[in-house]
């Protein structure tokens, strides 16, 4: 049974399909926030990222009459997003790292100066270890830590099979310790 917000984003979705723009200008609204910080994690520069949301849901507009209603909109939105975005990566001639890049997401309430420093290098270095991923692997990565989606709805959002999946997060996370392992041995 559906609580009260899915009926609610069932019956936009509903009007939105219809034709009318108030309804997915709500839709808009209520999940701008989740496609541009997936955008801003996969391309890692707010202003690309802003163009990246833009365009998610410029595509999605277009082509909500296809988006399968048994599915969660959010998966579908989010694969709209993370396909634009792995394809925009991949014209990319030259790789850019955004220095204002927020990858860790919860923070405490207070830190001291130390403490504050160590976070921003931390950062960092998250960063610079996630940008040495291909685009596909990085996009499996941040939706299965950042958006915490099971592997199932990482092979449906990126249309990969589920032992895919596991073969990136695998190769993934080998890779990311492989390289931190190194960091680690340089910075001593």
């Amino acid at each position: 049974m559906k609580n009260d917000t899915e009926l609610q984003e069932a019956e936009c979705l509903d009007q939105a399909v219809k034709g009318n723009g108030q309804a997915f200008a709500h839709i808009v609204e209520a999940y701008q926030v989740l496609v541009y910080n997936l955008c801003y994690r996969i391309l890692g520069n707010s202003s690309e990222a802003e163009d990246a949301a833009q365009e998610t849901f410029l595509r999605a507009y277009r082509g909500l009459r296809r988006y399968d209603s048994s599915k969660r909109f959010l998966n579908w939105i989010l694969a709209i997003a993370s396909h634009y975005c792995i394809d925009r990566i991949r014209r990319r001639r030259i790789k850019t790292v955004s220095l204002e890049n927020n990858l860790l997401v919860k923070e405490p309430a207070f830190q001291g100066p130390e403490a504050v420093l160590t976070t921003m290098e931390q950062r960092k270095s998250v960063r610079d270890l996630i940008e040495i991923l291909k685009p596909r692997d990085r996009a499996v990565v941040i939706l299965r830590y950042w958006y915490e989606m099971s592997y199932e709805e990482i092979a449906r959002t990126l249309d990969l099979t589920l032992n895919a999946v596991k073969s990136r997060l695998h190769r993934s996370r080998k890779q990311l310790a492989k390289q931190w392992l190194q960091h680690e041995t340089l910075a001593v």
